[in-house]
């Protein structure tokens, strides 16, 4: 019995990990990708599902192109509001993040399994590290580099993997943000 209880934990947290839905609190910003299920209530013609263009807008009947990209969810569903009071009183609307697709992360260079990864939640490098397979045998652990765009140029953070590891230095574990690419010399 007490296996039992164990297992059905052990996959209750599996299915929450894994799950493609995010549960969207006022914190994650929408990204380019994403998979949106907008509805308006009473409205069943204005039901759909919608994904971010890659220009960052999508598009949705009577509201037309709006901008989406990092908006949160609570943003996004007041701006709608705004356009959609032009046609209809009072609409009560609401945006559910369907699928993080364009919450994505890049590792490339000496490691098991180099790729694209979607972040369910937020990732730390280590974490990254450790999805793509770990490092090589033949990687240089304290020349990892993280590449970010901010503000349309690009950014290079240096990330000392051996300092984690040993606990030296946590410092460069540094939160990833999507697009971010990790590069593994």
């Amino acid at each position: 019995m007490k296996n039992f209880k164990l297992y059905i934990s052990f996959v209750i947290l599996c299915v929450s990990l894994f799950s493609n839905t995010v549960q969207a609190s006022g914190k994650y910003l929408l990204n380019s990708g994403d998979v949106l299920d907008i509805s308006v209530w009473n409205e069943d013609a204005l039901q759909k599902s919608v994904v971010v263009l890659p220009d960052g807008t999508i598009s949705f009947p009577l509201a037309g192109v709006i901008h989406a990209e990092g908006k949160s969810v609570r943003e996004l569903e007041a701006a709608l509001k705004k356009s959609l009071e032009k046609f209809l009183t009072d609409p009560s609307v609401s945006v559910v993040v369907a699928q993080v697709s364009g919450n994505t992360i890049h590792v490339l260079g000496k490691v098991s399994n180099p790729g694209s990864f979607e972040m369910s939640q937020q990732f730390s490098v280590m974490q990254a590290l450790s999805l793509s397979g770990g490092l090589s045998p033949y990687a240089k652990e304290n020349s990892i580099t993280v590449l970010r765009t901010i503000g349309g140029s690009e950014k290079a953070i240096t990330v000392r993997y051996a300092d984690i590891k040993s606990g030296s230095d946590l410092s460069t574990n540094i939160k990833l943000q999507s697009g971010d690419v990790i590069v593994v010399p």
